[in-house]
């Protein structure tokens, strides 16, 4: 059994309360943490606008995780995506070594447009 790194995006529906929100985010992280997949990131992208309508709705809710795991666990992991109707979209992929080592900069900050401009000023 291979370990990979994945990411995942999922779209929250937008009328969730805060806490509601909170609880199914934990849900899936306990999806991953009891198949022993690790988390290496998570995001809360926050509420944002989409691009069409998912379910007669224009917003929804994003949360970013990247992960190592099986692929038997992303497969768990999508089998309750499907399963659960708080979820209006979702999307996993497979990270390639170009794109571990571009989250790994992306986490550490050295994508930050101030410290950039600074860079080339100084150059």
């Amino acid at each position: 059994m291979v370990r990979r790194n994945y990411e995942t995006v999922f779209i929250l529906n937008p009328v969730l309360s805060e806490s509601q929100m909170k609880d199914t985010v934990e849900k899936f992280k306990k999806v991953l943490t009891d198949n022993k997949a690790e988390i290496i990131n998570e995001e809360n992208w926050g509420l944002k606008k989409l691009a069409y309508t998912i379910q007669h709705k224009t917003t929804g809710f994003y949360i970013f995780l990247e992960f190592t795991a099986t692929s038997e666990v992303v497969a768990a992991l999508e089998t309750e995506y499907r399963r659960d109707e708080r979820i209006m979209r979702f999307l996993t992929t497979v990270l390639d070594k170009h794109a571990t080592a571009y989250n790994e900069k992306r986490r550490s900050g050295k994508f930050n447009k101030k410290t950039e401009a600074k860079e080339e000023q100084a150059a």
